[in-house]
């Protein structure tokens, strides 16, 4: 699979993980950092108060 769709799917559940109300904590450990960062970003994008 190539990163970008890696990196979409990780930003896809952060996204969902905030919104179920779970832990910043239950990130998985992803084995490129690129995709850590790409799943706390979907979790910051919930949890970040609307402007």
């Amino acid at each position: 699979m190539a990163f970008r769709e890696d990196a979409v799917r990780a930003r896809r559940d952060g996204l969902a993980t905030a919104r179920a109300g779970l832990p910043v904590t239950r990130c998985p450990r992803f084995t490129d950092p690129r995709l850590t960062a790409a799943w706390v970003r979907g979790y910051a994008a919930a949890v970040r108060p609307a402007a």
